[in-house]
This record gives C-alpha cells, structure tokens and sequence, in this order.
C-alpha cells in the first residue's frame, strides 16, 4: 500500500515539527510521501522531499487537513492510505506504518485505524485519548466508533465515499463527524495500542474556544448525522453531563454560547445516518445518543 501524510501547522513549533518528520521518514517499508501545511502561517525548514502548501489564513484543522487530502489528488486518489499526525507529536517506533499497511491489507473493510497516544516522558495514555467508553485500559485494541484527530491513518476510499472533513467545524468533533459517516457507509474503525504516536500530556481546554466549540459542534454533529429522534437525546445526555461537570462560570458561558449557535447558524449538509448504522454503533459500544 503507498501512503502519504498530512501535517498541519501553524508555525510555531519548528523544532517539533522536525522531529516528527524525521521519525516518518524512519518508517520500515516505502517512503512515505509527506505534505505539511502551513494553516496561515509560513511553513518552517522541511527536510529535502517534504512537499509544504502555505494558506494565506487559518482554516481550521479540519479545513487544513481538508486541504491536505487533495494535494495528493481528489480524495487523496494518489494514495491508498493518509496518515494524519500532529505537528507537535512523534512516532517512536520504525513498524508503525508497517502495521498500517498490514491492517489495511489484512482487512479490506478496515477504513481508519487510530493509534494510541502516549506522553514521551511518562508513557501514560489520557483516558481521552481512548476513543470508547470502557477507556480504562489503553492497551486493549478494539473496533471503536470515533477516532483520534492528529494520530491515525484513513483509507483515501473512505475520504471518497464518505467525504472529507467538515471545514464547518473548525476544531473539535470534525473526526467523529467523519468517522459516523465511514460507518454508515459500511466501514469499519480500529483504534490500535500497538501504534504510537508521542506527544506530550495537554488538556483540550487550552485553547480559547474550546468550551464555544466543543457545544456548537455537538449540535451541528447531531444535526447533521442523526434520525431526528435521536437529535435531542444526544444532544440533552450531553448537556446534562456538562453540567454534572460544573465548568466554571465563564466556561459554562461560553458552552451556552456554542450551544446557541449550534441550532442557530448552518451546519453543512445534513445526512442522517441509517437506523441500521444506529444499531451498528450500539453494538459496537456506543450509541449514538452519547
């Protein structure tokens, strides 16, 4: 299988973003074809080989990817398989993309594998970082229904069939968003602990629109991709756990004001997924109501 990586940055992390690439140009087995791109800011110094594209603004990271996809063709066409990494992780072992090309091989309904992040000091992996429910154990692999933005690899097949990223998002969700519509398009997802991608210990609340985000885009999420039935299950279960959660008063401030604009500004395209693929993501652990 010929792969390609993505890389999104904003500039500010050169010493990082080295490192990254000259741990995919370690991989066992072909050269991986990379394509970094500057999400409104100027590319750093990449190594010989390395392809840059420099976005005159700041897209997102979903519309940065996006952008990403189609240097190596529509859809990404120009290869089997695209890794998606971030820019301020690493991959420590050589087999990595070794045991992406195999997986995908092995299985030809495997549509995104997602690998497990760990700190490269301690080793731990977050509880977020699991994409299930039963997150206690991060070295079980297992099918899962989400998937871990900046380190997995997707099928360019997925990406034409199912489409790309939603740009609409800007940050926050735009995975689950595709991930809910390979599903419904009869692919599987493999979340994987024996892929690794180092990156350092962080919480998502570091940045500014997080809580204003993390709301619209559960809304738009729901709107989108479910029955309607289900539209106000998923989208009440998870307002009552952000406030078992008890942000503080300027961040439950700014998740209502995420959650206003959920319902009030456009979402893109609405495609319900399948009352079959309802069922498919319940057996699978999780339903699509949380």
């Amino acid at each position: 299988m010929k792969l390609g990586a993505v890389i999104i940055t904003m500039g500010n992390r050169p010493d990082e973003l080295r490192a990254l690439l000259d741990s995919v140009a370690k991989q066992d087995g072909d050269r991986i074809e990379v394509v970094v791109v500057g999400n409104g800011a100027p590319v750093p110094d990449v190594p010989p080989g390395v392809r840059t594209v420099e976005l005159p603004e700041n897209l997102g990271i979903p519309g940065g990817r996006n952008v990403g996809i189609e240097a190596f063709g529509p859809s990404g066409a120009d290869v089997d398989a695209l890794l998606f990494l971030d820019d301020d992780g690493c991959l420590p072992n050589t087999d990595t993309a070794e045991l992406c090309r195999q997986a995908f091989e092995a299985d030809p309904k495997l549509g995104i594998v997602t690998f497990r992040i760990a700190d490269p000091d301690t080793g731990v992996t977050q509880r977020r970082h699991v994409p299930r429910l039963r997150a206690s154990d991060p070295m079980r692999s297992s099918r899962v229904t989400t998937f871990l933005g900046g380190a997995n690899a997707v099928r360019s097949q997925v990406i034409a069939e199912a489409g790309p990223l939603p740009a609409e998002f800007f940050y926050a969700h735009e995975e689950t968003d595709l991930a809910w519509r390979a599903l419904d398009a009869g692919w599987m997802i493999e979340y994987r602990s024996d892929m690794v991608l180092n990156h350092p210990t962080t919480a998502p609340s570091r940045h500014a629109v997080y809580h204003r985000m993390v709301a619209r885009n559960r809304v738009w999420l729901a709107r989108r991709n479910l029955p309607a039935p289900l539209i106000p299950l998923y989208v009440g279960v998870w307002l009552l756990l952000t406030l078992v959660r008890r942000p503080s008063a300027p961040a439950l401030k700014a998740w209502f004001g995420g959650f206003r604009e959920g319902w009030t500004k456009p979402c893109g395209p609405r495609r319900p997924m399948r009352w079959r693929t309802v069922w498919r993501l319940t057996r699978l652990g999780r339903p699509p109501v949380i």
